[in-house]
């Protein structure tokens, strides 16, 4: 017995993406280079061993991504990610990074956006990355 009440994780990502905002990795670069964004990387930490960290941005992984951007956490009190800025937030193909946007936008931040195509469209970008 299949429940065909049960959204598929494609079908949850697609509603997100009607009610958030998604930028180009080159509109990401643009955002960075100016320093009007946090770039949160919601990757796992085998990921980023594997394929790399990009530079200036925050590794938050999509597991404690509520937890961490809460305003009483470490990296808000301590400045860390700046909620007066644009909070982008990318994954390595985008799916988690919709999703997570929409939690955020939940919880009431308001500048979230995430990066179409994720981690693999930053490479081509020009996103430098660390191994």
């Amino acid at each position: 017995y299949i429940n065909m009440n049960i959204k598929t994780p494609q079908t949850l990502i697609d509603e997100a993406n009607k009610e958030i905002k998604t930028i180009s990795a080159e509109q990401a670069l643009d955002l960075v280079r100016n320093n009007k964004c946090n770039l949160i990387d919601l990757r796992e930490e085998s990921e980023l061993v594997n394929l790399g960290s990009v530079e200036k941005s925050t590794h938050i992984p999509r597991g404690l991504l509520e937890f961490s951007l809460s305003p009483n956490s470490p990296l808000v009190k301590n400045s860390v990610v700046d909620v007066n800025k644009e909070t982008v937030l990318f994954c390595a193909a985008g799916g988690r990074s919709a999703l997570a946007a929409k939690t955020l936008k939940d919880m009431g931040f308001k500048n979230i956006s995430h990066v179409e195509g994720g981690f693999g469209n930053m490479q081509v970008a020009g996103f430098k990355i660390i191994k």
